[in-house]
């Protein structure tokens, strides 16, 4: 005698829900493994390739005017310009953001000036020139008393900043935004009475971290 079997709606119903858990876990599995594939291999990549933080260096800067109006306001303009240098060989730079500024025995002595944003293929150099200046900016009592001692010496040193967001280009693949910061110094002599501006062309390399 044959035996028959039957199996219930219930029985059916808890079939169909295995075989969906096991195509959701399947799926879910390649979905995990093909995401852990291309992370892997931009990392290799990214080893690889190991891009180099971004060469500056201040080419020239002019001070047109640098005096302290009342006892501590202060009216500046400096022209400069920077070179700005891409040295990997095959990742690019997109500058989001720059923001230049100089300071004077660490105060700031300039407002912001921004600069647009640009893109540095490899191996490729850029002119980066803008107007620092401030208009009754306020600077420590002692300011005046430091800058005419530094003129009497002869010799006055301003650093030039700038910060601001980069991303790194490989192909075509492109990293989230760094954090930048440049440090210029720039040492300028005074010979001399002079009725132009106080000038620094010697060139200097400035300290780039990321």
């Amino acid at each position: 005698m044959s035996q028959i079997s039957e199996k219930s709606p219930q029985h059916c119903a808890k079939k169909k829900l295995v075989n969906i858990s096991n195509l959701q876990k399947k799926l879910f599995l390649t979905f995990t493994t093909f995401c852990s594939s291309i992370l892997l291999l931009i990392l290799i990549v990214w080893f690889i390739l190991r891009p180099t933080k971004p060469h500056f260096s201040l080419k020239e800067a002019d001070i047109y005017q640098l005096v302290v109006s009342g006892t501590h306001l202060l009216n500046s303009s400096i022209q400069l310009t920077l070179l700005s240098t891409n040295p990997n060989q095959k990742v690019g730079i997109y500058y989001d953001d720059i923001q230049v500024y100089a300071a004077y025995r660490s105060q700031q002595i300039t407002l912001y000036s921004s600069l647009p944003p640009f893109y540095q293929d490899h191996k490729d150099t850029n002119l980066l020139s803008t107007l620092l200046v401030a208009y009754a900016l306020p600077v420590a009592t002692s300011f005046n008393y430091d800058l005419g001692r530094d003129q009497m010496a002869g010799r006055l040193v301003l650093n030039i900043k700038a910060n601001g967001l980069l991303r790194w280009k490989v192909g075509t693949w492109v990293s989230g935004k760094y954090r930048f910061n440049v440090n210029c110094v720039a040492l300028f002599v005074l010979i001399g009475p002079s009725a132009g501006p106080l000038t620094f062309k010697q060139g200097t390399q400035c300290v780039t971290t990321i």
